[in-house]
């Protein structure tokens, strides 16, 4: 199972709607859960909502500007070998106010797509994009250039 736990709830239809399709096509190859917890100012409580959401044997991946910069090959290489080890996959996006050191420390990996601020929406988009292109990836299967 993939698992992305994300801070607050989309507004934008166009956003909703990229999200919705990546989640389809993810869909095909993977189980998917996308939780959105409730937007908090107060990293210490944004924490605990996170926390709520992850279990014991869960390979934890946050998305941080500071995390590893990864091509989409070695991106997929990262998913691939997690599920030898781990049945769940995790993915935490922090909101704006970035994520509790807690949280990072539970972390088997941090990772960045750069060292762009982007819109918490557009990337949640994108993050699902590669989700779906390492499955490509991963199955020989054309759509990754």
């Amino acid at each position: 199972m993939i698992k992305v736990i994300c801070s607050g709830k989309l507004k934008e239809q166009y956003l909703t709607k990229l999200v919705e399709d990546y989640l389809n096509r993810i869909k095909k190859y993977h189980k998917i859960e996308l939780i959105e917890i409730k937007d908090e100012n107060n990293l210490e409580k944004e924490k605990e909502n996170i926390l709520k959401y992850i279990g014991k044997n869960e390979y934890i991946i946050t998305l941080d500007i500071n995390g590893e910069m990864l091509d989409s090959v070695k991106f997929a290489g990262m998913i691939d070998k997690a599920f030898i080890n781990y049945g769940t996959i995790t993915f935490v996006i922090g909101s704006s106010y970035g994520l509790s050191d807690d949280i990072k420390k539970i972390a088997n990996k941090s990772i960045s797509f750069s060292r762009l601020t982007f819109p918490h929406g557009l990337f949640r988009g994108m993050l699902l994009e590669q989700i779906y292109r390492s499955f490509k990836i991963n199955n020989n299967e054309t759509y990754h250039k």
